[in-house]
């Protein structure tokens, strides 16, 4: 499968172009980006053509994979489905439902093949863990702390634009996501609160009544950073595994899990899923300013 990169960030160069350039049954036929400098650079990085011009890049690749600010990624996400690629989304999918709904409307109609990068949901361990709890079931409450601390100097994401407008609640609200709706299902309501250095505290409600809470910041002080998740069920209670994969090799399992999408077998974080977190994100969004319980 011939691929494109949609992007020139640290993300599309350290990850995704790297596991795409290395991939054995894959292939980077090309970049572009909204900067035709920095896409030159990442082409030569990797010996690959840089398009200008992304309806060029369309027609040399049968997938693209996208690591552009949500609002950017899903109307380019919508017009590669229209060309007939099959897509590899970053999280979230989008900023707004609406917008999310017209990827997987394009998608379907396309009938292209879909997944998104829930980093976690492509790391070995973590998603044996998934399957094999979600199999035993009974799970009836989740907590999950993602602080991290990225406005650092020296931080490649520091200078993210989006990400220091949406904070948490949208950068890391994904994944924490990812690994909870498995064991919990589907989120029926929730409130959230705000908390110092930009935090999110989310309470919420699934469907068969269990709950679940999460604690999200990219502003944590540097010396209170913390990643956990913690399940209690009828079994007994359980953590979140930590990763034996990197970042590359997750990607790696991502392009994996899209060519067999292709092939008939679709992955569960497809867009339709993304679609769904982003509905959860907003409901959060509007629990927060509103100080009310929302329906998702």
């Amino acid at each position: 499968m011939r691929f494109g990169v949609l992007g020139t960030g640290h993300w599309a160069t350290v990850t995704q172009a790297a596991a795409l350039a290395t991939h054995p049954s894959a292939t980077l036929a090309g970049v572009w980006g909204r900067s035709a400098d920095k896409a030159e650079d990442l082409g030569s990085r990797y010996g690959v053509p840089a398009y200008t011009d992304v309806d060029a890049l369309f027609k040399e690749v049968d997938a693209v994979a996208i690591a552009l600010p949500p609002h950017v990624q899903a109307p380019l996400a919508v017009k590669a489905a229209q060309a007939g690629k099959h897509l590899l989304l970053d999280k979230p999918l989008a900023l707004d439902p609406a917008a999310a709904d017209e990827v997987v409307a394009a998608a379907d109609a396309a009938g292209v093949a879909t997944v998104v990068f829930f980093t976690n949901r492509f790391v070995p361990s973590i998603e044996g863990f998934l399957t094999a709890n979600a199999q035993l079931g009974g799970w009836y409450a989740a907590h999950g702390t993602m602080y991290t601390s990225i406005f650092q100097p020296g931080n490649p994401y520091a200078g993210s634009v989006w990400r220091k407008e949406h904070g948490g609640l949208w950068d890391l609200g994904p994944h924490a996501l990812s690994v909870i709706l498995p064991l919990l299902g589907p989120v029926v309501d929730l409130s959230a609160a705000e908390g110092p250095r930009d935090t999110a505290h989310l309470l919420l409600r699934h469907e068969g009544g269990a709950a679940s809470t999460l604690s999200l910041t990219l502003d944590a002080a540097p010396d209170a950073t913390s990643f956990g998740f913690a399940y209690f069920g009828e079994h007994g209670a359980t953590t979140l595994p930590e990763w034996d994969a990197t970042q590359v090799e997750a990607f790696g399992n991502a392009v994996n899990a899209l060519m067999d999408a292709a092939a008939g077998r679709p992955h569960p974080c497809d867009a339709a899923f993304g679609a769904q977190v982003t509905r959860i994100l907003a409901a959060a969004e509007r629990a927060r300013s509103s100080s009310t319980i929302v329906t998702v």
